[in-house]
Formats: structure tokens, sequence, C-alpha cells
């Protein structure tokens, strides 16, 4: 068959890229085109996203993808849980928040409190209670500035916002919305009973559609802007996660997964939403897939502590690639500290490698004294993390599963791949590092009866990419074991 072109727009935390993906009847090509950086902005008033710079960008991509010989589609992804709201006009209201803005720092007592309890919440939603999701944004909102909510016409999304953006196609994907305990996880549809006690306008919600959903063309001055592609946009699986997901190359259901990136986000694909007092009190949270899917999982802190730790160092004139950080970290004695990732302290910007020095003295550890003891003890702490969750994922299931299936830009940190398959005592499988992309384009596939599901866009993903294996050292196998009883003192087990 002909190649077919498809532009993937894929928006992380940090940076976002345009890439184009030609699929040929049995294997993918990728080819980067555009890259360019996702700057927050702090401002008066908040930590917010600049969102006609990414618009930008992405008319930027489409451009450059008409001038490399056109296109037939796009699909976009993102980070989840933030949105935009906009007027009866169609205008932004205002530039979206991060989701690391502190609006929402002791949001969550509040809504507790006086508007719906946690056990309400989770039952509902099935989301992993965090502080930044969509539900706890939109009750900031309506406490801090509800003028901003009382003329807002309708709530979108980022992937859906900037698809509006391009289209004037107002729809809600269902993955995206999954990510902000929106909606009831066993009717895959919004938690209306429980949003009208939160004081969520029903006016603001689009109804929700499906990975695979056609937006349409251009708008008329954004198709004179971009080369007159003719390219329709698709509603990809619009979480990054979940288009990082479907692009796994599993060969059945029985699989563990982690998207390792900024975050690490760890879990199973189930058909169903796992609901039960474990999932609660692990606090697993549901999140929408492709194809009826549900991704149980849990979110991790994951790179995003050595990433910050590198930009303190840079602040300090000292700057170092990523790889020189893993050599300095495999040249340092293992396992003798251990942080919980996850520990709150480590979750918002600033002097990263102090907190990790205070987080080990405060719980009577060595204190790392080099540059390559932190970031060891960075990646060994991920990995003991990784174990956690594989072993609560099997206690809350009743299943095995022998292998974890590690993909994103992580899987470039071989480090981090053997660590965890040392700790979990468990093979792993790493790559596609283009997970996000991938599945982004495949979806696109999908879409267009081009592939006929997500097992052949899986088949056709293994054998297009390099996937590397990791098997559990069984000479450091105690050392872990004894390292895994210090990280479960330090969280309480």
């Amino acid at each position: 068959m002909a190649m077919k072109k498809m532009l993937a727009v894929d928006l992380g935390a940090s940076s976002g890229r345009g890439i184009i993906g030609g699929f040929d009847g049995e294997r993918f090509t990728l080819e980067e085109i555009h890259r360019f950086s996702n700057d927050p902005v702090m401002m008066p008033g908040g930590f917010f996203w600049d969102t006609l710079r990414l618009l930008f960008e992405i008319k930027t991509a489409i451009l450059k993808a008409s001038h490399a010989g056109g296109i037939g589609s796009v699909g976009i992804d993102t980070w989840g849980v933030d949105y935009g709201y906009l007027d009866r006009t169609g205008t932004l209201l205002s530039n979206p928040y991060h989701y690391r803005d502190v609006r929402t720092d002791g949001i969550q007592p509040y809504v507790f409190d006086n508007l719906a309890p946690r056990s309400e919440i989770y039952g509902t939603t099935g989301i992993q209670s965090l502080n930044f999701n969509t539900l706890y944004q939109i009750a900031a909102d309506l406490r801090d500035r509800p003028w901003v909510v009382e003329n807002a016409e309708c709530l979108l999304h980022m992937p859906d916002l900037l698809g509006y953006l391009l289209t004037g196609e107002k729809s809600s994907e269902y993955t995206i919305v999954s990510t902000g305990a929106l909606l009831d996880a066993k009717k895959r549809d919004y938690a209306w009973e429980l949003l009208k006690k939160c004081g969520v306008p029903e006016r603001l919600l689009r109804p929700v559609v499906q990975p695979g959903y056609d937006m349409g063309g251009l708008l008329p001055s954004v198709e004179e802007e971009t080369g007159n592609t003719g390219a329709r946009l698709l509603k990809v699986a619009g979480h990054d996660t979940a288009s990082a997901v479907l692009s796994v190359p599993a060969v059945d259901d029985g699989f563990l997964y982690i998207s390792s990136g900024t975050w690490s986000l760890m879990g199973i694909e189930s058909p169903e939403p796992v609901l039960t007092e474990l999932s609660e009190k692990y606090d697993f949270t549901n999140e929408g897939g492709v194809s009826g899917t549900i991704r149980v999982l849990k979110n991790i802190m994951g790179l995003w502590i050595e990433q910050e730790s590198r930009r303190q160092w840079k602040r300090e004139g000292k700057s170092f690639t990523f790889d020189e950080l893993s050599e300095m970290a495999l040249a340092s004695k293992p396992l003798q500290s251990v942080i919980n990732p996850d520990d709150p302290s480590f979750s918002t910007a600033g002097n990263m490698p102090k907190r990790i020095c205070e987080y080990c003295e405060k719980t009577g550890q060595h204190v790392p004294e080099s540059i390559g003891e932190i970031v060891r003890c960075i990646f060994e702490s991920l990995a003991l993390r990784y174990r956690w969750t594989a072993e609560k994922l099997e206690e809350m299931t009743g299943k095995k599963y022998p292998v974890i299936n590690i993909v994103g830009g992580g899987t470039k940190e071989v480090m981090l791949s053997q660590f965890a398959a040392d700790a979990s005592h468990r093979h792993v499988s790493a790559g596609p590092v283009e997970a996000t992309t991938l599945g982004n384009i495949a979806m696109q596939c999908i879409a267009q009866g081009e592939l006929k599901d997500i097992w052949e866009a899986r088949r056709v993903i293994r054998s297009s990419f390099e996937i590397k294996e990791y098997e559990p050292d069984t000479a450091s196998a105690g050392a872990w074991d004894e390292a895994y009883g210090r990280f479960l003192s330090l969280i309480g087990e």
C-alpha cells in the first residue's frame, strides 16, 4: 500500500513535538519535523500555560508537514487534568492554570468538609486523590474566582481546547476528561450527581466522545496559515499516558506497564474499573483508555526529581547531561539512601538536591555527599516504588504480573530499567522510546481503518522498533530486599 502520513502533536509538560508518522501497511516510521519548548509562565495571579504560544507552535508543525509532502490527518495529545474556559463568543477567558499552581494547596480538605467526602468522590470516579485533579481545580475556581466560572460558556481540557482553536469543534475526549475526577468510572460519562454537589455547572461540560472521533477539517483561517493541507483533525487518546499505553508492545492483556518520563505512570489495562476497598486504600486511579479499556494505575513522581535536581545544579553553575549524571550514579555505592518519591516535599519546583538530603537526614539515613549519590538514590527509590506498585496491583486483582513493560523517554535511562528489574525481581521489557507519539499515530490509523484494533497496532509497533530486555540480577536480590524493607518503613508499612 502507499505510505499513509499523519501528524502527531505531542505536548509534554516541558516540551512539544510535531512528528510525521508513516505507515506502509506493515511498519511505522517517525520523522520529527518540529520541536519546541513548553514554558509555563509565573504571573501575578498564578502559574499558567502559554496557550497561545502552543497554538502557534502547532500551526508551525502543520505548516512544516505541508512543506514535507503533506499529511492526511492530525492528532493532539497532552498532559492531563488542566483546562481552559471559553466565553459565549468562543474566546479563551484566561490562560489555563498549570497543575502545579499553588491555588489548589489545601483545596481537598475544603472540598471534603463542604462539598463531598473523599470516599464518595473516589467511589464514584475511581480517581487517585491528587489536589490538582480537575474537580479540585474547578472547586478552587468556584471558591476563589467565581466571576470566571460565571462568565464561562464551557470548559475544555488542553487537547480538546487546542483542537477547538484549530477547528471550531467543541467536544471532550474520553481519556483526557477521565483524568480529573469528573467522570463516573462505571458509566463512562459525567458523574452528574457528584458534580452538582460540588457546584460544577452542567453547561460547562461538552459531550464525551471516544478516541477516533473526527473533528473535521481545519478552520479556513488555519488552513490558510498552514499550507492548505486539507488534513482532518482526529481525536486520538488525548491524554498522553493513554496514547503511551496504546503503544505498549504486549502480546496479550496480562501486562504491567510504566509510562516513564517526568511522571512514572504504572498500572494495568483492565476491561472494567477496579473499585474496591484495597484500590481506595492504596489510592489507585481508574482512567479511561482506548477501545473501552480502563487504565488502573498509580501516579509516581518519576524523573521529575532528577530533572529538577539537574536544573538546580545548572543554577549553581554545574551543567551535566543526563548521561553524565547516570555515569556518576553508576560509580556510586548502591542502596545507601532511600526516599519516598511521592513525598509532598518532592512535588514542587525548587532545590531538589537539598530536599533529598534533608529527607535522608530527617529519616536517619546516610545523607548523600555527591551528585552521583543523589542521582543513584533517586533511581533506586523509583525502582522500589515500582516494586511496591506491582505488588499492590497483584494483591488488588489476584493476578500475577511477571513482566514490566516500560515505554517512553525514561527507557533511555538504562540504569533505571535495570534497577526496576532488580528491585522487583521481574523481567523488564523497555521500549519504544516514542511511545506517546506512536499511540497517537496508531489511533489515527485505527480511526481511518488502516489498522483493525489496538492489538494489531501493538503487533506493528513490536516489529517496527527495538525493544530492550532486562533480567533481574540475582546476586543483588538480598540487598534489594533489605532496601525494600527500609522503603516500606518510610511509607508506614
